[in-house]
């Protein structure tokens, strides 16, 4: 069993050793005297949970600044979704690593992600020893053929210690009744979570009632797609009585500030759902709606956001970055998000001496509303350091394939 032990690091304000066996937090306690396979100075250093992303489309990376400044459906029906329809099998291995590649140097070991041709995002995640939940993509205009495939390919893979599956209905305006009623069906065969958009845009709510004469928050409880097993990103739209039905359900509610903005569609409301009792966390999206992963930027946007549109404490700084550490973790069913004895062995070192960290009054807000992913150092994700003092290893490969198979993206950019 491999170890790690970290010495004389500041946890919750206080100097502490922390020392890793395996892949969980075997003792934190001062003066540690065991020895470890590797042994980590963390004088100057404080150790926090990392960030767990809840909802992101991660081969989009390739697609970063490809389509801006545009409202959702020109983005998608006229330049997001031609260009995906011509994407092979590396350029997803390659996006998902330049993803991956940013996601741990901004401090995150988890994504939710929800995109096709989840057998290369698979091999990306292990080989980069990162935490995943892939969806299954599904969309009608997928065919019959493609559809069955993606469900064979749910039932016959086997989770491993870092990676599971879901399945993942695109959306709403997407997904027609009887494909939703299957994906309810095969995720509880396979006993994974569903995960889809709901209620991102105006036009996407009218849209649904006046197909179905119920908003999509409605509708989709109504085919039994919502459980404490679905995670549901944006919610941006939703009425008092939707907020009622998400909270009874307890479903994963998973807010995408920044993309929300960026393409206009609206702001998520914090106390509606906060005050219910909600299951809310934090997601970047897609590369090319954010344009990056940054989780950290995530908390600060979803802090201000609130405050802009309800009241300047709707969204204090420990709740939002609880929103990003444990609460994200826990939706996900992962037994970390936290730094304490038995749990899994998830870290992150920030540097205490980065200048947006002086003074210290306050690590967390500090964190929240100041700093920037420049403050981490070092990543460890199940008792593994993913980087060490800001280096991933392979990163400059990572950066060469990914201008490599972007050049033919170029080429059709209108």
């Amino acid at each position: 069993m491999s170890s790690i032990l970290i010495k004389g690091v500041s946890l919750n304000g206080k100097t502490t050793d922390v020392l890793i066996k395996g892949n969980r937090f075997s003792r934190i306690a001062p003066n540690i005297t065991e020895n470890a396979d590797q042994e980590i100075d963390g004088k100057g250093f404080a150790i926090i949970p990392p960030f767990y992303n809840g909802h992101c489309h991660a081969a989009m990376t390739l697609l970063r600044s490809y389509a801006d400044d545009l409202p959702l459906f020109t983005w998608l029906n006229d330049h997001i979704w031609p260009v995906e329809d011509q994407m092979v099998e590396e350029d997803i291995y390659v996006g998902t690593k330049l993803a991956l590649l940013e996601m741990i140097k901004s401090g995150t070991v988890f994504f939710n992600d929800m995109y096709g041709m989840v057998e290369e995002s698979i091999k990306a995640c292990e080989e980069m020893g990162v935490r995943a939940q892939i969806g299954i993509s599904l969309m009608d205009r997928m065919g019959e053929e493609s559809i069955n495939g993606r469900f064979g390919l749910l039932h016959s893979f086997k989770s491993t210690e870092l990676v599971r599956l879901a399945v993942a209905p695109h959306a709403p305006y997407t997904v027609s009744k009887e494909l939703f009623e299957r994906c309810v069906k095969e995720a509880d065969k396979a006993g994974v979570m569903i995960h889809t958009h709901l209620s991102e845009t105006a036009k996407e709510v009218e849209d649904c009632k006046a197909e179905h004469g119920m908003s999509p928050v409605e509708w989709l409880d109504s085919l039994g797609v919502l459980t404490e097993k679905t995670a549901l990103a944006h919610v941006v739209h939703t009425s008092d009585s939707d907020a009622d039905i998400l909270a009874k359900r307890q479903c994963v509610i998973v807010s995408n500030p920044t993309s929300n903005m960026k393409l206009a569609s609206g702001a998520f409301h914090t106390t509606q759902h906060r005050s219910r009792g909600s299951r809310v966390v934090l997601g970047t999206d897609g590369v090319s709606s954010n344009n990056n992963l940054d989780m950290m930027q995530e908390m600060k946007f979803f802090a201000l956001l609130a405050k802009l549109t309800e009241d300047a404490e709707s969204a204090p700084a420990d709740y939002v970055f609880d929103m990003a550490t444990r609460a994200g973790a826990e939706a996900f069913g992962i037994d970390a998000g936290v730094i304490a004895e038995g749990k899994l062995a998830d870290a992150v070192l920030v540097d205490m001496s980065n200048e947006r960290l002086v003074p210290d009054y306050n690590l967390i807000s500090n964190l929240v509303y100041s700093a920037d992913s420049r403050c981490i150092d070092t990543v460890i994700c199940n008792g593994r350091v993913v980087m060490r003092s800001g280096v991933v290893p392979g990163e400059d490969k990572i950066i060469e394939d990914a201008h490599r198979v972007c050049a033919r993206f170029k080429a059709m950019k209108k």
